[in-house]
């Protein structure tokens, strides 16, 4: 219940109409994860590339969970979390998972089209310094400014610190 692809089957897959042959989240629970990373990146190879990369940003401006650093890995890997990672998904960081399975930065770049997603309050530090900050390693998803085709979704509490309205932002109108 704690991995981050029963997170994906609850939140989103069962909500959509998606074969769940066409979903691919790294496997945590992998016997050999460092195996699991490489037959992961051929298997994107296999297919042609990702024609969609949906990922997430962390409070720490980590993007899938890519965590900041010196040296971000380009392709699928175990990562350390963060405290702060650990906390934000766990509500602690007192004995639970320690490392994840992730698409590296040079895997989520090579997709066709990335769509990063946010709510609430807690994410609008990361989504003003991911969109309007410099591109840096030391928040991983600032690095999506150079792709061609990237859609961040947000919602009023997490868009809250962007400076300004972006061409794609339309008010909801209110019924």
């Amino acid at each position: 219940p704690e991995s981050f692809r029963f997170f994906m089957e609850s939140q989103l897959f069962r909500h959509i109409n998606i074969q769940p042959e066409n979903t691919h989240v790294p496997d945590g629970l992998a016997k050999d994860p460092f195996a699991f990373c490489q037959e992961y990146e051929e298997m994107i190879v296999k297919a042609g590339g990702a024609d969609l990369v949906l990922v997430g940003i962390g409070r720490n401006g980590h993007v899938a969970f890519v965590e900041p650093d010196g040296a971000l890995n380009p392709r699928t890997t175990l990562r350390m979390l963060s405290e702060s990672t650990q906390e934000a998904n766990f509500g602690t960081s007192e004995g639970v998972p320690r490392f994840a399975l992730t698409m590296g930065i040079g895997t989520i770049m090579a997709g066709r089209q990335i769509v990063l997603l946010a709510t609430g309050e807690k994410k609008a530090e990361a989504i003003a310094k991911a969109v309007e900050g410099p591109i840096t390693t030391e928040v991983p998803a600032s690095l999506l400014q150079l792709h061609h085709n990237v859609t961040i979704i947000v919602d009023e509490a997490a868009g809250s610190q962007l400076s300004k309205w972006y061409p794609s932002q339309l008010p909801l109108e209110q019924s």
